[in-house]
């Protein structure tokens, strides 16, 4: 499966998809400190706030209550940033700005993938919202904010409100994300099934595919979870994923050996 994966990705025939899991491994902070932080600034003991709803709910009483993300972009500007010198010794980092994806999808907010690009001297395309997709250009690599982006506080999907606007797929990123998908293989790196918008995505082009006349055309989809999970596993294969395991205890190493093994073909 990995080496059909690598000629795919020598092909230009693979979009990738980076979650969170990806700059987890450069020691960014986790949603989980950032709600914690949401807490501290609204003057909750974060492990009381927490316990008032999910992520998306706090992040919305967080906007009704300041009028915004100002303050909290801030803080998110700061924590969010890394020193070239961390990217550029992230071997996973290096991974992905030498397979030469022509397209990146993230839900990341961060810039290390830019500053990736750049440490490499590859050129790339960052793309969140309509007006930065008028003349892309063969040789750069599209990154696509498909979550926003830490230089447009309107373009942030943080809040449950967010998330709804996001889930209708209507936007012009959303038709954009549906063309790219029905031509292309996808690699989802750093992603698992606790992440909703993820879900949708995949049930969504699973479910056109089934509508098709011809299914046995469709791009192949693949995961790669760092650990074994039997029951993303499952969920996963019903939804014509395909899934690969890493094959180290430790997270970051695991998805390090992937990527070598995708480089090395």
């Amino acid at each position: 499966m990995i080496n059909k994966l690598s000629e795919s990705i020598k092909r230009g025939e693979v979009i990738l998809f980076v979650g969170a899991g990806v700059p987890k491994t450069i020691n960014l902070p986790t949603w989980s400190e950032l709600i914690d932080n949401i807490a501290i600034q609204l003057g909750y003991d974060p492990s009381i706030f927490s316990c008032y709803g999910d992520a998306l709910i706090l992040a919305e009483f967080y906007k009704i209550e300041k009028g915004g993300i100002g303050e909290l972009k801030s803080w998110m500007d700061d924590k969010w940033n890394k020193e070239e010198d961390v990217i550029r010794n992230s071997k996973i980092y290096s991974s992905i700005v030498k397979m030469n994806f022509p397209i990146i999808y993230t839900t990341n907010y961060d810039h290390c993938l830019e500053k990736a690009f750049e440490i490499y001297g590859k050129k790339y395309r960052r793309i969140v919202n309509v007006d930065d997709i008028v003349g892309i250009s063969e040789d750069e690599t599209q990154i696509i904010k498909f979550h926003g982006d830490t230089v447009s506080d309107e373009s942030i999907v943080l809040a449950e409100s967010d998330y709804f606007e996001r889930l209708a797929f209507e936007s012009p990123l959303d038709i954009k994300l549906r063309a790219d998908m029905l031509g292309k293989s996808i690699l989802f790196l750093g992603y698992s099934l606790s992440d909703i918008n993820i879900r949708l995505i995949i049930y969504k082009l699973d479910q056109l595919w089934k509508k098709s006349n011809d299914s046995s055309i469709r791009p192949q989809l693949y995961i790669f979870l760092p650990t074994p999970n039997p029951i993303q596993e499952s969920i996963l294969k019903n939804r014509g994923i395909e899934t690969i395991i890493g094959e180290n205890v430790d997270k970051k190493n695991s998805m390090e050996n992937f990527l070598e093994l995708l480089e090395r073909g």
